[in-house]
């Protein structure tokens, strides 16, 4: 549903632009061709060329195309700021009222010095229109992604440019409203100073949506465990804190706050992950031999989905034309980032289709599905024997249920309790206390969902931080609008996301 409304609120933009050329003197066709329409409006009213140069910039420079849109109605007498809104909520049907109405006319630069305000304050009018409609549609409508890691891949590719959808699953009200317009959790040219202000935080509130998160959607959410992250460029969420905290400290936290600068982020300020929700509250999982099962039944494996196969070959090498030809791969070194050919085996992340092709080489004896190298995984305790590839059975927990609290499952909801649900929690001896209270059991406040990235060797997800509960979720991943690899991909523009 978001695609569409986006595509429609894009034709509809076109079509605008094709009227107010024609009425401006400008080619009308030329108004239907992006960016080259908006490089024509920039020289059409004046506004300095740089300004179409930073549209290009991810995420910000949606903000400044709305801006020089607001410019461009200013120029066919458009003042007030319910036409301007209108122009940036409804541009689908108000560019294309301005385009072809008889009673809407192009003035010109001109125009603007008639009106009783300077040109000079009407800009700085609309670019502060600009950034309030921005930052509005960005909190409560679509925001713009760009895929930064391989953990999707081949479903999402690093450097697609993706808009989320906030209304299908219902906006969330900021916890964090005081904050640098148009950026996450660090301030430009920044990569460590918070952009926000967390002494003033509000409750979680989420308004209505269209549909709860459903299974196998592609799902946008805040980090769970980015909570505390060591404030370190090299450090964030790529190597969590709580990870370092149990591999180096054993836990000890004052000894690691001793050594590296630690920042707490408010929980709608955590960085932003991208994975596939691969269960729902409610649902059973588990992972066999590297297969997943949810509710006992083999989970969907999406069509571009990756993992790791261990390709034998005979004396003779993978032939490179193929590989750059038909899997995408240039330089063989580059393409295994976790192990190097040995003898006669070579190790490829590939798609199911692509093993299938490579099996058809003549030189290939064997491609068999490579076993993740066994390191421990969430819940990180003596009482569970899971890895990467060997996982579960778990519940993922839903809002309502109760469980029977123990030491050997203590591991799975200690988090929850504490942290997500924001409970005090007392243990002694296999005995809890919660809020003062000593009991045996624990009803969830929320629902949660299990996370799980399309390349499952090579994702950092719930396997390895548990679960993500709902006050997480941001949006569905509804369009790539944009892909880039040392050029545009241009197949992969307008791509509906599934």
């Amino acid at each position: 549903m978001g695609w569409i409304i986006f595509l429609v609120g894009i034709i509809g933009w076109h079509i605008g632009m094709y009227g107010m050329f024609k009425k401006a003197g400008l080619n009308p066709v030329h108004g239907l061709i992006p960016l080259y329409n908006t490089w024509l409006i920039v020289q059409k009213t004046g506004i300095r060329k740089i300004w179409f140069w930073l549209q290009l910039i991810p995420i910000a420079g949606q903000f400044i195309t709305i801006w020089i849109t607001i410019i461009w109605v200013m120029h066919f007498g458009k003042f007030t700021l319910i036409q301007h809104a209108l122009a940036v909520f409804v541009p689908f049907v108000y560019l294309p009222y301005l385009g072809f109405s008889k009673d809407v006319r192009y003035g010109g630069p001109e125009i603007l010095t008639k009106y009783k305000k300077s040109p000079a304050r009407e800009w700085i009018d609309a670019a502060v229109f600009a950034i309030v409609a921005a930052t509005i549609i960005r909190t409560f409508v679509f925001e713009a992604y760009v895929i930064p890691t391989g953990s999707m891949e081949k479903t999402l590719l690093i450097s697609d440019f993706l808009f989320v959808n906030k209304m299908t699953y219902g906006p969330r009200v900021p916890q964090t409203p005081l904050s640098f317009p148009f950026v996450h959790n660090t301030l430009p040219f920044s990569k460590t100073s918070p952009s926000y202000i967390s002494s003033v935080q509000l409750p979680y509130k989420r308004l209505p949506g269209t549909s709860p998160v459903l299974r196998n959607d592609v799902v946008v959410f805040n980090f769970p465990a980015g909570d505390t992250i060591i404030n370190l460029p090299e450090y964030g969420s790529a190597v969590p804190y709580y990870d370092v905290l149990r591999e180096r400290y054993n836990g000890d936290r004052e000894a690691l706050m001793n050594e590296y600068p630690i920042l707490v982020h408010p929980m709608d300020k955590t960085d932003n992950y991208i994975k596939r929700c691969t269960a729902i509250h409610g649902d059973e999982l588990r992972i066999d031999k590297g297969v997943l099962y949810i509710n006992g039944q083999p989970a969907l494996v999406p069509e571009d989905s990756q993992i790791d196969y261990r390709v034998e070959t005979d004396s003779t090498a993978l032939n490179p034309e193929f590989l750059e030809q038909e899997l995408g791969i240039e330089n063989l070194d580059e393409s295994d980032q976790l192990r190097k050919p040995k003898g006669n085996y070579v190790f490829l992340n590939m798609t199911p289709s692509e093993a299938e092709k490579v099996r058809k080489q003549p030189n290939v004896k064997s491609v068999t599905i490579e076993p993740y190298p066994v390191v421990q995984v969430f819940p990180y305790d003596q009482y569970h024997n899971w890895n990467v590839d060997s996982f579960g059975p778990i519940k993922v927990p839903a809002k309502g249920a109760t469980v029977t609290l123990t030491p050997e499952n203590m591991g799975l909801y200690r988090r929850i309790i504490t942290t997500y649900e924001h409970n005090t929690l007392e243990e002694s001896n296999g005995k809890y206390v919660i809020n003062g209270t000593p009991t045996t059991t624990y009803t969830f406040k929320l629902d949660y969902f299990w996370m799980m990235g399309d390349n499952r060797h090579r994702s950092q997800d719930s396997r390895f931080w548990g679960f993500v509960p709902e006050t997480h979720v941001v949006g569905k991943a509804s369009l790539i609008w944009f892909s880039w690899n040392g050029g545009p991909r241009w197949k992969r523009l307008f791509k509906s996301i599934h």
